[in-house]
């Protein structure tokens, strides 16, 4: 993946909830091969924020076929990117973007039919409505069934959108909403998606026999819940899909304290290079990790959600030992071939040499 920042201008800003903006970039002529995205990906954007360089990845919410490029930002609490898009992004202003990247997708193929079911909580939806209709559009006699999570009505990301493509793929498109602060009566879907839920989901609505894949995207307890459930009910794994938007940092706070208490006093050599250079520093074993210590060290590299989600700071460890929080954003045969997240990895061994170029 190109590291590369391109400026791109803002041509539409819509607001689909009242937290939630989708922002419209316009891409020139002579960027349009190098943004050509897959469905399901997304753009690792950059800001200039009240003096200090913010940079955050969000999915991208069109299709490939619809040649536009449309990412939805929720507002979040705390959120200095979202609060900046949300409150004071304008028609007009430039953001800095990487290519597409990501790996939240599968093929198409207009020969297969295949059944999908999604789920997906709140912006979790932005992936999921590319998938959808790239799907649904290339493989004329596919089925998907979506399972949409949010805490009322008013707050459905993409609402009239998701509605349009049902109507266009009748029959092919079912649309299931669960309300987490509005009861409508029906328990089924009243309340948070658990363990009872998918039970009678799985017998009811849909039948893992006749489920070719399965895509989630949302909070990782949601995630997980899914995840776990259908490899319990002999899901293969390897048709389960999903893409956590955050991880929780109570665990990982327990695993850095204990690091830092084995390793305490002992120092790590790192090597880095990347984009040619090559840098090295010192840095205590256990301590912080590769990324946040080679930042602090003046290097230039990249890096978006810095909660091991994006794999935008991924790199190949060529020598040495690491510990890894999350790999959450990593493939198996990644993790095999040696490739770490540096916004994970703290090193536990007297020499790290790490390359973001191979």
């Amino acid at each position: 993946m190109s590291t590369k920042l391109h400026t791109l201008t803002v041509s539409g800003i819509e607001k689909t909830t009242s937290d939630c903006s989708i922002i419209t970039f316009d891409v020139p002529e002579h960027l349009s091969k190098d943004f050509a995205y897959t469905q399901g990906q997304y753009l690792t954007l950059k800001a200039d924020i009240n003096g200090e360089e913010v940079r955050r990845s969000y999915s991208i919410c069109t299709s490939p076929l619809d040649k536009q490029w449309k990412v939805g930002v929720k507002k979040v609490y705390n959120g200095k990117f979202s609060t900046y898009v949300n409150d004071d992004l304008k028609v007009g202003d430039q953001i800095e973007a990487m290519v597409p990247a990501g790996n939240f997708y599968i093929a198409t193929d207009p020969n297969q039919a295949r059944n999908y079911v999604a789920f997906a909580a709140g912006s979790g939806i932005t992936p999921m409505l590319s998938i959808i209709k790239t799907h649904l559009s290339v493989e004329p006699n596919s089925t998907f069934k979506l399972f949409y999570i949010n805490q009322k009505v008013s707050s459905i990301i993409l609402k009239e959108e998701l509605e349009a493509l049902k109507n266009i793929h009748m029959g092919r498109f079912e649309i299931f909403h669960f309300l987490t602060k509005q009861n409508r009566g029906i328990d089924l879907f009243d309340g948070r998606l658990d363990k009872k839920k998918l039970e009678i989901i799985f017998k009811t609505i849909c039948d893992t026999d006749n489920i070719d894949h399965y895509f989630s995207c949302g909070p990782e307890a949601m995630i997980f819940l899914v995840k776990d459930f259908l490899v319990e009910k002999g899901v293969n794994p390897s048709t389960i899909h999903f893409e956590l938007f955050g991880t929780s940092t109570d665990k990982m706070q327990g695993q850095k304290e204990a690091l830092q208490k084995e390793y305490d006093g002992k120092s790590c050599s790192v090597t880095i290079t990347e984009g040619g250079n090559t840098m090295e520093f010192e840095m205590a074993q256990g301590g912080d990790n590769i990324l946040d210590a080679a930042l602090n060290n003046d290097a230039d590299l990249p890096f978006a959600c810095k909660g091991g989600v994006c794999a935008t700071c991924k790199a190949k460890l060529v020598e040495g030992d690491v510990n890894m929080l999350l790999s959450y954003g990593l493939e198996q045969d990644e993790i095999d071939k040696g490739f770490i997240l540096t916004c994970q990895a703290l090193p536990i061994s007297e020499k790290v040499v790490v390359d973001f170029d191979v």
